[in-house]
């Protein structure tokens, strides 16, 4: 079966080679990477992995949100398959997140030359733009321009820190692979994201592949409590106004509300706070503060939504910044993957991502699913990143094994 040909002529030590050169564009910190979307050092990155899809014979694309698209031909002009995921890196990212997708997919390609095969449909590795979002707001922003044209309008006016447009950031992309030709949206048989699991759950179970079943939907949401600002030293307890104090009194409220929802599934996240003025020796007058809440079911999600608002202060402000609905992988690419991993030899299990990646908006637009391999300690978005290279090359394994079987279907 040219499947299981494709399977065994992947090279852990290609692979490896692969992610050492990747990790060259970029260094960070502690051995880290710093490779901001659309930077110099992404550019250098790009044109690195655009010189080795050519010499393995590969037509390269780009669209208008400077997504990559590196296509093997098949037998026959077909819908392709796909897979692929990003290389742009937080600040004080590891060398894997995203990474590692596209350059199995790389290593992909590599093993059907070595092994001869030519599969009916064509096979695209694919390089989506700022999944991340460190650099410009939002993430994911090419896999969800891709699926859906319209929102790179918006995209474009968005700033970095520097004061950078997207677009401006875009234009010096075309302008920098002008010799690439553009492309839109096409229609695509299937998409399968290989990715780290960036948490725990695979290596405390001593399993080396995880077959995603989909993506956990979130709420995003901005709380703002009004106080008065006064004198610390000589306003009595009885006049003041702390709006720190407010928003601390809905912390448990919500907590209980998030609990009884969702039990041992609670994900519940106070993440950013502001405090003004912000000084030593003056009462708070204004905090906000956000709450990340995610789960894999919509109920738990609505209920969420609706009893949220009996938590905090009656003057409090609740504004929405954020909501995805959880995504389900189609179960005809989920069975593929099972094979797959079995065809590895290796132990695999069901696992649900509680991570956004660009297959949550892939599915939007084709047969979707992703494969997992551990991260130890559950570590990720940090130098200390890492997957054993063995569970990175039974990943590309499995991969391309789902590749094969994919791109031979009718």
């Amino acid at each position: 079966m040219i499947a299981e040909k494709t399977l065994n002529a992947v090279s852990a030590t290609r692979l490896q080679g692969l992610l050492d050169t990747l990790a060259t564009f970029g260094p960070g910190n502690d051995g880290g990477m710093n490779r901001q979307a659309l930077s110099e050092e992404d550019f250098q990155a790009r044109a690195w992995l655009i010189g080795e899809a050519h010499r393995l014979g590969c037509t390269v694309w780009r669209d208008a949100c400077a997504n990559l698209f590196i296509r093997r031909d098949g037998r026959e002009d077909l819908p392709p398959v796909m897979t692929g995921s990003h290389i742009d890196t937080q600040p004080t990212g590891g060398k894997l997140d995203g990474c590692y997708g596209v350059m199995a997919g790389l290593e992909c390609l590599h093993a059907l030359r070595d092994a001869g095969v030519q599969t009916r449909r064509p096979i695209e590795v694919v390089v989506w733009t700022n999944e991340e979002g460190s650099r410009f707001s939002p993430g994911a922003m090419g896999s969800s321009a891709y699926v859906d044209p319209a929102r790179l309008t918006g995209y474009r006016n968005n700033l970095d820190a520097a004061g950078m447009s997207v677009g401006e950031a875009l234009d010096a992309h075309a302008q920098r692979f002008a010799d690439l030709p553009m492309r839109e949206k096409i229609a695509t048989h299937a998409f399968v994201e290989l990715h780290i699991e960036q948490g725990p759950v695979l290596e405390e179970a001593k399993v080396p592949l995880g077959v995603v079943s989909g993506i956990q939907g979130v709420r995003w949401y901005q709380v703002r409590c009004k106080g008065a600002s006064a004198h610390a030293g000589t306003t009595p307890t009885h006049m003041r106004r702390d709006a720190l104090l407010s928003a601390m009194e809905s912390l448990r409220p919500i907590d209980e509300l998030a609990q009884r929802l969702a039990g041992e599934d609670k994900r519940l996240t106070f993440g950013r706070w502001n405090v003004m003025p912000n000084a030593i020796n003056t009462i708070a007058g204004e905090v906000t503060f956000s709450i990340d809440f995610r789960h894999a079911d919509p109920q738990v999600l609505a209920a969420f939504d609706a009893g949220l608002s009996d938590c905090l202060p009656a003057d409090a402000q609740l504004s929405s910044l954020f909501s995805h609905e959880p995504t389900a992988f189609a179960p005809q690419v989920i069975e593929v993957l099972e094979h797959a991993c079995e065809a590895t030899g290796l132990g695999w299990q069901s696992i649900r991502s509680g991570a956004f990646h660009d297959a949550m908006y892939l599915a939007g637009h084709c047969p979707t699913a992703m494969l997992f391999v551990p991260s130890r300690n559950g570590i990720s978005h940090n130098p200390l990143e890492f997957t054993e290279p063995a569970q990175l090359e039974a990943g590309a394994r499995a991969l391309a094994w789902s590749l094969v079987a994919l791109a031979e279907q009718p």
